[in-house]
């Protein structure tokens, strides 16, 4: 598992400690892991230093849809500069305009990409200041995830928001236990994608969201061990056979990412209807397939500051849970650092 980190002190501990290892080890590949990130109650904010606040939600919805859950996923704090919302396995709905009615009085849709049953929305607040040059990209990995119409793959928007360019890129990558290098390449090739879409004059984003339905598996427990320690609220003990967690650590994926702590209990799978672990015959072993990390440009000037991570259990419509962050950036010295509004993404 990734070193802890308190959550401001992420970009400047990433950065010099890139910085000597670099120096120590010119021919070896360099590779930290997922740092992991407490979480905080508070966000700070004053007049001389901007704050970007914004809040992330990604779900597995299971091909079902209701305007109630849409409610409960988005939650009753409309005080962000961002929502953004990723999702996997959707119906034949428009999801779009679910949205939209709901966040109607404080927020409107400044991006979307929807490739399937993969999709990722954007919402900004009314009357801000919000970049024109919105970016979309698709990228398809085959498959249909056991039911025709149910993309693998991932969707990207970026855009710039107070100056700050930002990239959120929802996917959904393979499923079972066994398919981890199959996750592994998949993620790289939706990276090198990206990559090569790239403008070779802009600048990388200044952060890099990814969020979705990942299918990392617990590994190396049986289900009901597992359940057991879940149960007795000792979920925490279980990251330790994380594969997602594991697969960093060894330099294959999500190489200098952050995610808050896994404090909640595996999001998959569920009974649908239910807060009832997997009872059929597979009697599959809870996971957190479903995960929102983020990643800080180093030449970027900026503090980042998880203030929650967290599942939405009261949503039982699924064999998946929400999860949901609460992200907040400082913006040093945005003023001479931050030139980008006629950027192109």
């Amino acid at each position: 598992m990734g070193n802890s980190c308190t959550v401001h002190a992420v970009r400047r501990r990433s950065r010099d400690r890139h910085k000597r290892l670099t120096a120590t080890n010119t021919h070896h590949s360099i590779h930290e892991g997922i740092k992991t990130v407490v979480a905080e109650n508070f966000c700070e904010s004053s007049s001389n230093v901007p704050v970007l606040c914004m809040c992330i939600v990604t779900w597995n919805m299971n091909g079902k849809v209701s305007s109630e859950d849409f409610v409960e996923l988005i939650g009753g704090n409309r005080n962000f500069d961002l929502f953004v919302v990723g999702l996997q396995e959707v119906p034949r709905h428009n999801v779009a305009r679910l949205l939209k009615a709901i966040l109607v009085d404080t927020h409107r849709l400044v991006g979307e990409a929807i490739m399937q049953s993969l999709q990722l929305f954007v919402f900004g607040q009314k009357n801000s200041d919000l970049s024109t040059k919105v970016k979309v990209e698709k990228h398809s990995i085959g498959g249909f995830g056991g039911l025709i119409g149910r993309k693998k793959g991932a969707v990207t928007i970026s855009l710039s928001f107070k100056g700050v360019h930002m990239q959120f890129t929802s996917c959904h990558l393979s499923a079972h236990t066994r398919n981890v290098e199959e996750r592994n390449l998949e993620w790289r090739y939706i990276c090198h994608a990206l990559l090569s879409n790239r403008n070779p004059y802009a600048r990388p984003p200044h952060i890099t969201v990814w969020l979705g339905d990942l299918n990392y598996r617990i590994q190396g427990i049986e289900t009901s061990p597992a359940r057991s320690l879940i149960q007795k609220n000792l979920h925490k003990t279980l990251t330790s056979k994380d594969q997602l967690l594991r697969e960093a650590e060894r330099g294959q994926i999500f190489n200098g990412y952050c995610e808050g702590t896994l404090a909640f209990k595996p999001t998959y799978k569920y009974n649908v209807g239910s807060s009832d672990y997997d009872t059929s015959y597979k009697g599959r072993v809870p996971s957190w397939t479903d995960r929102i990390l983020f990643k800080i440009e180093e030449s970027a000037d900026i503090d980042v500051a998880l203030r929650s991570y967290e599942s939405v259990d009261s949503i039982d419509s699924s064999d998946h849970k929400p999860v949901r962050a609460h992200l907040c950036l400082k913006i040093n010295n945005p003023q001479s650092n931050f030139p980008l509004r006629n950027q192109v993404l």
